[in-house]
């Protein structure tokens, strides 16, 4: 059976008060459950003080991002290496803010724009790969936008993303990371796919994998969902049999709430 597994995606929040104000509240909270695997995915400048925190717990360390080479004159990257010193064990790798629109005129200052920091599907393969070689585990996202789900292009979108970030690894590799499903339209909205929906993407990536690698990597990889889940919706969302857990982000900000999608599965 596969593992479920809960991640939170802190993003760009948190001081080393804070962090550790949010886990001496959580990890009390969870502590009980030993069925669900927790990580938790601070900003690079608490990995260490969470790292410090969570030791001796159940909970596992992730970093937001990874760059693609060990060393170099890379002003602003993080190497696999330098978060596997620090503690990580997984890591994310295509979150939709980290995506980009490549070859789109950006004549204004645009905030929303500037979220996107230009990986394309290429640039995630290669993540993905630095992150496999080095020991840390993938959480690989992908999403269609609102634009592409009204065109009806969701599929299309998702075997792409897949695909791309498969290139050359193998079963074994593959079998061993896990993928989240988080419809761009649904981050940070309030908007949730609906269960079925979420359901049946997440299956369309299972298949995917399966198409690609085998009916046993298939049955082995794990998919999360991500997109606005909540202490109200876990539960219908979680119990659908290809939704292997949750990617989780304001709601993984409170303790309480955290802990209780997590307790939901």
């Amino acid at each position: 059976m596969r593992i479920k597994i809960v991640a939170g995606n802190w993003k760009m929040n948190g001081t080393r008060a804070e962090a550790e104000s949010l886990l001496r509240e959580l990890l009390p909270l969870i502590e009980e459950n030993k069925t669900v695997e927790t990580v938790v995915c601070p900003p690079f400048t608490l990995l260490d003080k969470v790292e410090e925190l969570i030791a001796g717990s159940a909970v596992s360390l992730g970093g937001q991002d990874v760059f693609w080479k060990d060393k170099g004159a890379y002003t602003g990257q993080i190497s696999a290496k330098m978060l596997l010193d620090l503690g990580a064990k997984y890591v994310l790798v295509g979150h939709s803010e980290r995506r980009g629109r490549f070859g789109v005129p950006e004549p204004d200052f645009n905030e929303d724009i500037l979220a996107h920091f230009g990986d394309n599907d290429t640039v995630v393969n290669r993540k993905t790969k630095a992150a496999i070689a080095a020991g840390l585990i993938p959480i690989i996202c992908v999403g269609e936008t609102l634009a592409e789900r009204k065109s009806g292009d969701t599929d299309s979108v998702i075997i792409g993303q897949v695909s791309i970030a498969l290139r050359d690894l193998t079963g074994e590799q593959v079998a061993a990371l896990v993928f989240a499903y988080e419809p761009v339209w649904a981050i940070g909205t309030g908007e949730v796919c609906a269960s079925n929906e979420a359901d049946r993407v997440c299956g369309v990536i299972r298949e995917t994998a399966g198409r690609l690698f085998g009916e046993s990597v298939a049955e082995a990889v794990r998919v999360q969902y991500g997109g606005s889940v909540k202490p109200d919706n876990a539960v219908e969302l979680l119990s659908k049999p290809n939704i292997d857990g949750a990617l989780v982000g304001g709601a993984s900000l409170k303790a309480a709430d955290f802990a209780a999608i997590i307790n939901a599965l």
